[in-house]
C-alpha cells in the first residue's frame, strides 16, 4: 500500500478508536463500570490491580488498547511491511485519536458554556419581565 493511502487510513482508523475510547471513559452509558474502576484504581492493595482498573478511566491509556484491537483486526501498518510498521502505526493512531478526542472535548465544553450562558440570559430576561409586571 502506498504511503499516501496509509496516511488516509491513519486518519480514518483513528476516528472509531477515538469514539470508543471517549465513550468508555466519559459517557454516561459506562458511568457505573467507570465509577467501579475509579474506586478500584484508588483503593486496591495491588499495584497491578490499581493500574489495570485505571486503564478504563483514562482516555489516553485506554486508546492504546483500543488501537491494539484495531491493529489486530485490520493488520494496518504504516511505513514498513513488518513489525516496525505496526509499532509506528500503533503510536500514530493513538496520537491522532487523542488529537480527535481533545478537539471533541473542547467542542463539548464550548457547547456547554454557550448553553449555560443562554440559560442565564433566559433567567435574567424572565426576572426582568416578572419585575416589570409587579
Amino acid at each position: 500500500m502506498e504511503l499516501q493511502l496509509q496516511v488516509q487510513y491513519l486518519f480514518l482508523l483513528a476516528i472509531p478508536i477515538a469514539c470508543i475510547a471517549w465513550t468508555v471513559t466519559h459517557e454516561e452509558i459506562f458511568k457505573e463500570p467507570r465509577d467501579y474502576c475509579t474506586k478500584q484504581s484508588e483503593s486496591s492493595k495491588s499495584i497491578f490491580a490499581r493500574k489495570f482498573f485505571y486503564l478504563f478511566t483514562c482516555e489516553y491509556c485506554f486508546s492504546h488498547y483500543v488501537t491494539l484491537g484495531f491493529l489486530f483486526i485490520t493488520h494496518f501498518h504504516l511505513g514498513f511491511d513488518d513489525w516496525r510498521g505496526y509499532l509506528i502505526s500503533l503510536f500514530s493512531l493513538v496520537w491522532v485519536a487523542n488529537f480527535y478526542m481533545s478537539i471533541f472535548g473542547r467542542l463539548r465544553v464550548s457547547t456547554k458554556k454557550e448553553k449555560m450562558e443562554a440559560d442565564i440570559k433566559e433567567c435574567e430576561l424572565k426576572e426582568a419581565k416578572d419585575s416589570k409586571t409587579d
